[in-house]
């Protein structure tokens, strides 16, 4: 029996637009946002959903909303579906995080897979959490199509999982766009990534990451022209 999962990366947040870390920070989504999340809820208007899961901060539920009354469907928060747990760096601005933590930081950028927050998740634990959480979510709404709204991170070491790659190769997977679309399936406990990180319902005006200057150096660094 074949379940589907779309996974919704959250709505701008105010932490995405100021540049600070938050992951379990807890603020609501920008005015861009808003323009986000209700074009993700029209792109997913048409698509047969049955259920809506949301990690339970605020930037996921008022995404979750969008789509909730698009579909006419309730919202099933849940604590494990939250962002990885920045500790010492919630809060921070990204330009702080090099100097102050210079040896966590370099592991984040050069190395995710041994990042371990400063009094907060390892990314190996984060991970756990999160593929515990899926399992979970599998086993109850088994042969459904779940809509699953999350975090960029949160994301980004699922699909390692969903493609059968260690935790290391999570650099090898880009950060998507906020209100980005991935779509995975699971038949007889096998995964198969359907469409990965796509943002075709943002343009360059109501897309976050392009018009952010860290995420060009980002591209360019890790993935050349593509």
């Amino acid at each position: 029996m074949k379940t589907t999962m779309i996974f919704v990366r959250h709505a701008e947040a105010v932490g995405n637009k100021i540049r600070e870390f938050h992951g379990w920070t807890d603020e609501s989504i920008t005015e861009r946002g808003h323009i986000q999340a209700r074009l993700v809820a029209e792109r997913l208007a048409d698509m047969k959903i049955d259920v809506i899961y949301s990690s339970v901060l605020k930037r996921t539920m008022e995404t979750a909303e969008y789509i909730s009354k698009v579909k006419g469907l309730p919202i099933i928060p849940r604590e494990d579906l939250k962002e990885i747990h920045g500790g010492l760096w919630e809060g921070m601005r990204w330009d702080d995080l090099a100097r102050i933590y210079p040896e966590e930081y370099n592991t984040w950028e050069t190395q995710p897979h041994i990042h371990q927050m400063p009094e907060g998740e390892s990314m190996v634990s984060f991970q756990q959490r999160l593929i515990k959480a899926i399992e979970d979510i599998l086993s109850i709404e088994r042969g459904k199509n779940v809509c699953i709204v999350t975090h960029g991170t949160a994301i980004r070491v699922l699909l390692c999982w969903f493609k059968g790659l260690p935790l290391e190769d999570v650099i090898t997977i880009p950060w998507c766009d906020n209100t980005a679309v991935t779509i995975v399936t699971e038949e007889n406990g096998r995964f198969h990534v359907v469409l990965e990180g796509c943002s075709c319902h943002l343009n360059e005006e109501t897309s976050t990451l392009l018009n952010q200057e860290w995420f060009k150096e980002y591209r360019e660094r890790f993935f050349g022209s593509r």
